[in-house]
């Protein structure tokens, strides 16, 4: 953690009691080491609370959304079939812990298959294989075709893990050391860490683009359904899953984890109606791979507002 003087947002998001919420996160937050932009929206009053919810961040693995999108839009209007067979080779493949990035062999699996790997174990194998039909300038052209301007998709999920290994050799710890350090700099040692060159959004701009994929307003509907098919499916449920368990609440989401950043995007519903579109992007203070303090510290802001916002 470091002993510098404590992390206060600049700019927060709320009104009277919804206000209080956000501050008390905010200053949860700080007290662990963590900087960072939280959102969150009622999809239907439009009430909403959090902080620095305009500043752009990379988005390690949420990416995998927007890329899922686009995806499934273009599966939609007939242009890719989810039928598809992909092969994918471990020796050109993306890194990662889960999915085909754990494969030793190569596999040939089906485009839609790929879809749920990616976002139900964050397989940035299988996001890369999409990444080869839909390329990142692709992506990022129709998400500006569709408003999502704020939202920048400039590279596959392997550059993140080739600017690493750049900077730090094979050294993991290495280059945690140096993102910590430019943390708190402001400096970009590594390129993967700068918003002005990284896959890179806002909490504002990822809960629009939840709103809109919960109320079909972007894209074609089959393909919105089927995005939210598959983040309900995800199975890492350690952030904003983890203190709204409940069989009258689902949780739809996406983490994404790389060096000091923990973030997760999604949407709570209840069967009473409610839902809530939050997104929690942190950076944390301190050299450490597991951090499931910071990862409760997301699901306790998440209960909290998901609880004042449907109040």
């Amino acid at each position: 953690m470091s002993a510098g003087p404590a992390y206060r947002p600049a700019h927060f998001v709320g009104d009277g009691a919804l206000l209080d919420v956000a501050e008390a996160i905010a200053a949860d937050w700080a007290a662990l080491g963590m900087r960072g932009s939280f959102l969150a929206r009622d999809l239907g009053t439009g009430a909403q609370l959090g902080f620095d919810a305009r500043t752009p961040v990379p988005l390690a693995s949420v990416v995998k959304v927007p890329l899922a999108l686009v995806v499934l839009d273009r599966i939609a209007a007939g242009d890719l079939d989810a039928d598809r067979p992909v092969t994918v080779d471990p020796a050109t493949s993306s890194v990662g812990p889960t999915g085909l990035s754990a494969f030793r062999h190569p596999a040939t699996v089906a485009v839609g298959d790929l879809l749920g790997l990616m976002l139900s174990v964050s397989d940035n194998a299988a996001a890369d294989a999409l990444f080869g039909l839909v390329p990142a300038a692709d992506v990022d052209a129709r998400l500006h075709a569709w408003d999502c301007g704020d939202l920048r998709v400039r590279h596959r999920m392997n550059r993140m893990y080739e600017c690493a290994a750049g900077a730090a050799g094979n050294d993991f710890s290495l280059a945690l050391e140096l993102a910590v350090r430019d943390e708190r700099s402001g400096r970009h040692t590594l390129e993967m860490l700068d918003p002005a060159r990284a896959n890179a959004g806002s909490a504002t701009a990822l809960v629009d683009l939840l709103h809109r994929v919960w109320q079909d307003e972007i894209s074609r509907p089959a393909a919105t359904a089927e995005l939210r098919r598959l983040m309900g499916a995800q199975l890492f449920t350690q952030r904003l899953a983890s203190e709204l368990r409940a069989d009258a609440l689902r949780v739809s989401g996406k983490t994404g984890t790389f060096l000091h950043l923990r973030h997760e995007i999604g949407v709570v519903e209840a069967d009473s109606g409610h839902r809530v579109a939050i997104a929690a992007l942190t950076r944390s203070d301190r050299r450490a791979g597991l951090a499931p303090d910071i990862d409760l510290a997301i699901g306790t802001a998440a209960r909290d507002a998901f609880e004042a916002l449907r109040h």
